[in-house]
């Protein structure tokens, strides 16, 4: 009784309090969720409200997540957008329509980040970029954004390049729920079968 309320106690906590000198940074923790195939089913390319299906389970995690002090950031790959199969307004446009469903759950999304780029892609979108993951750069700019601590969030994500960027950019819990189609990763620390087992990471509220 008394290890799980002094668990209780440390998950309820949402942030930590670093003084530098006259200067108060309030240091947080996040989930990191990839989108497709995690927070909505793959549908390939999903960018119309009407494709949009909630995973199983999504709602629950978040919602655990939120009451557990982290923050909720979505890091996207949209390659869709650089290889001209729907615009940037497109994206924005079906990300609110999420949002408002999200919070139809009390489900609050902090911020989302896309990467519209892509080798392939046409026009100004046809180039490398460190914000497509396996790069981090997408979450390092939440991290200096959010004054995330990296160490204690959690990335969850369907495919090898989601593990791949949480290990770069230090994330300390990285929970994979694999793809069709796609292995495994190294960088994985569990894998799971269904995404409701992601549940078990935010055990008092479980």
């Amino acid at each position: 009784m008394l290890l799980s309320n002094t668990l209780k106690s440390i998950l309820q906590v949402p942030c930590l309090t670093l003084h530098s000198g006259s200067t108060e940074i309030i240091m947080t923790r996040a989930l990191f969720l990839d989108r497709d195939g995690i927070i909505n089913v793959d549908t390939g390319y999903t960018y119309k409200t009407q494709d949009i299906v909630f995973m199983e389970g999504i709602f629950d995690i978040c919602r655990n997540a939120q009451q557990a002090g982290y923050k909720l950031i979505v890091v996207t790959n949209q390659s869709g957008i650089g290889r001209g199969y729907y615009t940037e307004k497109d994206l924005h446009t079906v990300m609110a329509w999420m949002q408002e469903k999200l919070a139809e759950e009390q489900i609050t999304l902090d911020k989302y980040y896309y990467c519209p780029y892509h080798p392939e892609g046409i026009g100004q979108y046809r180039r490398e970029s460190n914000d497509r993951k396996p790069g981090a750069g997408m979450l390092l700019k939440a991290k200096q954004e959010f004054n995330i601590l990296m160490q204690d969030s959690i990335m969850l994500g369907d495919k090898p390049a989601d593990m791949e960027a949480a290990w770069r950019a230090g994330v300390g819990r990285k929970l994979m729920l694999p793809h069709t189609g796609y292995p495994t990763s190294p960088y994985a620390d569990r894998i799971l079968t269904h995404l409701r087992e992601a549940l078990k990471e935010f055990p008092a509220f479980a």
